[in-house]
């Protein structure tokens, strides 16, 4: 079996369409190829780095009707493992197959490593934009800590600035009730990211399930996220200027900003939220 490997890290092909590239090795047009064969459905095991969690289940159903009708056209791609296969691409023709009633389903056998298959399930799915906000933070976490990439390694690859990693990654400090509500798309990333200012989880809590009873807009979370109750008073003492001040700056770096005594505090929580930081003042080094 003539097989081409993919070389570390698929370095090759990040910064192509991704899906171009599987296309024309389940067409047999590209230099990666692999043994092409009807497998058993039960014989293959989903994708385990497979960072997308929920499917349209209406799509599926769509999807699963013409396969029962004309059948499968385009091959799944897979690699063995120590019990059967493990699928690489193609996990909505394989699930509407099996809806399908299909006992078979064309594939190509691919000899992909870890970090292949991590790489091209991130690399599909981002760039279909089938992911949601919190499994999109989710896969960045487990490429991370899989392959000991840094955020700085990860935003090259995957063709996002490195703030834009840092902010999807703080996404994951939410409280597990509130990143439901982001999956379930009850709220959007815009809101979650105004309810990380919130440092009382709580309140936080309180704020988003007050988003989805009373449809209140980002601009108004930020509002909620930049007073201080408990200082009311003080507050309707302090210099309005200072105060316009400190919440446009916790808007900005969405985190606590404190303003007083001719200095400004910049609350973060680890190394990673202040690169963040420190790239939107523009204080990184450059590597």
């Amino acid at each position: 079996m003539a097989k081409k490997k993919l070389g570390k890290g698929l370095g090759n092909i990040f910064g192509e369409d991704i899906d171009s590239v599987l296309d024309e090795i389940s067409k047999g047009e590209s230099q990666i190829t692999g043994e092409k064969m009807g497998l058993k459905i039960s014989e293959i095991r989903p994708n385990p780095y497979q960072p997308r969690k929920i499917f349209d289940e209406v799509a599926l159903q769509d999807l699963a009707a013409s396969i029962k009708e004309r059948g499968v056209f385009q091959p799944i791609l897979v690699r063995k493992s120590l019990k059967g296969y493990e699928l690489i691409a193609g996990e909505r023709r394989l699930k509407a197959s099996k809806i399908a009633g299909l006992k078979e389903i064309p594939a190509i056998i691919l000899d992909f490593d870890d970090t292949d298959m991590m790489e091209v399930s991130l690399l599909e799915n981002i760039q279909r934009e089938n992911l949601t906000p919190i499994e999109e933070a989710e896969a960045y976490e487990a490429i991370i800590k899989k392959l000991d990439y840094t955020q700085e390694v990860l935003s090259k690859k995957v063709g996002k600035s490195r703030v834009y990693i840092a902010n999807s990654l703080r996404l994951l400090k939410l409280p597990l009730s509130v990143r439901t509500l982001l999956n379930e798309g009850k709220i959007t990333q815009g809101h979650a990211k105004a309810l990380l200012a919130f440092e009382d989880e709580e309140k936080l809590v309180e704020v988003a399930n007050r988003i989805v009873k009373e449809n209140l807009t980002v601009r108004d979370v930020e509002k909620l996220a930049s007073k201080k109750e408990e200082k009311k008073a003080v507050e309707s003492e302090t210099d309005p200027y200072i105060e316009n001040v400190k919440k446009n700056m916790t808007n900005r770096f969405a985190t606590k900003v404190d303003v007083s005594n001719k200095k400004i505090v910049i609350h973060f929580n680890d190394t990673d939220d202040l690169n963040r930081i420190l790239e939107i003042m523009d204080c990184l080094d450059k590597e």
